[in-house]
């Protein structure tokens, strides 16, 4: 799934990889336009942290990158199973929807004319990014940033 995000530089759009287990972000793209390209980025970094991936589920919505041949054939070279919401339907993707809403509230809202370039507001988001993967708290981690649950998980 990606997110569209409008602030005073433009529009970009975030699309990331979230681990459902422990809601770390994986990796992600950011794009003044979502292509094919951003796609390819996004998956890059994805397979560099963790190139062991053979029999993991990816779940999307039914965007028109997440059908194209190159993303179809990369999941099933690399043996990862691809699953998709139903059409139109959010609550398929509530994991990913709670953390765009996560990041919307925590530093999108009320900041979108902080940002006066691309590059400014791109550099906002890797650090919400460092931050929730190895700072912010939850529930779901046993109230570990997800990157230490991932940790201590594979003791």
């Amino acid at each position: 799934m990606s997110l569209s995000l409008t602030f005073h530089g433009g529009k970009c759009y975030i699309s990331p990889v979230l681990d459902m287990n422990t809601n770390e972000i994986i990796s992600y793209d950011l794009s003044k336009s979502p292509n094919l390209k951003q796609i390819e980025r996004m998956l890059d970094k994805a397979f560099d942290k963790f190139p062991s991936v053979e029999g993991l589920v990816f779940h999307s919505d039914q965007g028109w990158q997440y059908m194209h041949a190159y993303f179809r054939n990369t999941l099933k070279e690399r043996g990862i199973i691809q699953s998709m919401s139903r059409k139109g339907n959010c609550y398929d993707n509530c994991i990913m929807e709670t953390f765009f809403g996560r990041l919307k509230n925590e530093m999108y809202y009320g900041y979108e004319k902080d940002y006066s370039s691309f590059e400014e507001f791109s550099k906002a988001v890797e650090e919400y990014i460092d931050y929730y993967n190895n700072k912010r708290i939850q529930a779901k981690t046993k109230w570990m940033p997800p990157v230490k649950y991932r940790i201590a998980s594979m003791c």
